[in-house]
């Protein structure tokens, strides 16, 4: 501040160099200026001391609010300290008692999921369609379980449970295999089938209805529900499916007699019709026999030769030829006998051969079947185990066909064969009773 009132003072002087004032003036006015600096400098101390006087002030206030705060943080650190040992203490308290609940809730949802799944797959939700939303919103829930959630938890558990022991009738709609829906009377046994319009109903989760099935079981099966639903009292016996419809398809999937043969193919036609004729044959010449058979028995005990049966016929030879000698008497009978065998054993050939051919074919049909699978196989590979399995049961169709007509065939060759010979039999003893009357005249 000096320095700047020199400098000023020397440009005054300068000033007043230029106007040519006196000396006297120059120290007038500097004198003037000192005591107008030292005024100023007064006033600026005194604005100085004052500001610090207040500077100070401040800082005593600031210090007693340090202090105050510092006292302060003391206890809210003791505080939180306290508080930290409280909430430890609690923490430790609240793992021990959730650790049951945690446990609880970890059953709760897997019971719930389990549960879900079983419900969605019950036939039982066909008629309560909307008791699974509440359990699978549990099951898929990451908060605890409430009360609530829980008493409905056990009142469904315990509703299918109760349901599964009861056979009930309601009035609900059926989806046919097309599609369409129509409302029906539905019987439903337990958990276990659903019958609506006399046939089997099954479940379809996806659909969340009753869908009659597009091939119903054998009438064994469908007469137990025709009987069921004429019963009015008393037991009547019904067709139950434990598996829940895994039986059911296996039924409905497997092949009816018809379909055996057609799977049987050319082959399996051939043995079937060589079996039908064979059938027919053995029972026409069994039927011929046993009136051949009767006609000689009759003939036996009478005393006039007949034409119409071997035995009559072999008798009128006998009389033919009864000035013979025995001799040529014996040649006779034995011509008239062979005559009569051939027809007594007429078609038992053809019989024994359809009985040996019959199972041959079989094999031929199988042999032929295996090479088709062996094919598919060359050219899809063995990815697919029932693809193996379905051709080998078509191929094996043929030797059960020939099986089953070659065993009756054999039955009824032996039976016939024995009818025959019984027969041939009794020309025997007839013709050698013959030869020994005429040995005793």
């Amino acid at each position: 501040m000096k320095l700047l009132f020199i400098c000023i003072s020397l440009l005054l002087t300068n000033n007043l160099w230029a106007s040519e004032q006196s000396l006297s003036q120059l120290l007038t006015d500097i004198k003037k200026n000192q005591r107008l600096e030292r005024t100023l400098n007064s006033s600026r101390e005194a604005e100085f001391l004052a500001e610090k006087q207040n500077q100070q002030s401040l800082l005593s206030a600031a210090n007693s609010a340090l202090a105050v705060q510092d006292k302060r943080s003391k206890q809210l650190k003791n505080t939180l300290q306290s508080n930290e040992e409280i909430l430890s203490n609690l923490e430790t308290k609240l793992k021990e008692r959730s650790g049951v609940l945690g446990e609880l809730f970890g059953v709760a949802r897997q019971t719930s999921g389990d549960l879900s799944a079983e419900l969605m797959q019950s036939i039982i939700s066909a008629q309560y369609p909307n008791r699974t939303e509440d359990i699978t919103k549990m099951a898929d829930s990451k908060a605890l379980p409430s009360i609530e959630q829980l008493e409905n938890l056990w009142f469904t558990l315990q509703h299918e449970m109760t349901e599964s022991a009861k056979i009930v009738r309601f009035n609900g709609q059926i989806e046919s295999a097309n599609g369409i829906r129509e409302p029906a009377e539905i019987i439903r046994i337990g958990s276990f089938n659903a019958i609506a319009n006399g046939g089997y109903l099954r479940y379809s989760p996806e659909t969340n209805s009753l869908v009659s099935l597009a091939r119903q079981p054998s009438s064994q099966y469908l007469n137990l529900i025709a009987d069921y639903a004429e019963t009015k009292a008393g037991i009547a016996a019904l067709a139950v499916d434990p598996t829940r419809g895994v039986m059911l398809s296996m039924l409905i999937q497997s092949p009816n007699t018809s379909e055996r043969i057609q799977q049987g193919g050319i082959v399996g036609y051939i043995i079937l019709s060589l079996g039908a004729i064979g059938l027919v044959l053995a029972l026409f010449r069994l039927l011929v026999l046993m009136q051949t058979g009767q006609k000689m028995q009759q003939q036996i005990t009478n005393s006039n030769a007949s034409n119409d049966n071997p035995l009559g016929r072999v008798l009128l030879a006998t009389e033919q030829a009864s000035q013979q000698d025995t001799d040529t008497l014996e040649l006779i009978l034995d011509e008239a006998i062979t005559r009569e065998v051939p027809d007594l054993e007429k078609g038992l050939s053809i019989i024994k051969l359809f009985a040996a051919v019959a199972p041959l074919l079989g094999l031929l049909g199988t042999v032929t079947g295996m090479i088709a699978t062996f094919q598919s196989i060359s050219l899809f590979g063995t990815g697919d185990p029932k693809l193996m399995a379905d051709g080998i049961s078509q191929a094996l169709v043929t030797t059960m066909l020939g099986l089953c007509v070659a065993i009756p065939l054999l039955f009824l060759y032996n039976i016939v064969a024995s009818r025959s010979k019984v027969l041939v039999q009794i020309l025997d003893e007839q013709s050698a009773g013959i030869m020994s009357r005429r040995a005793g005249k």
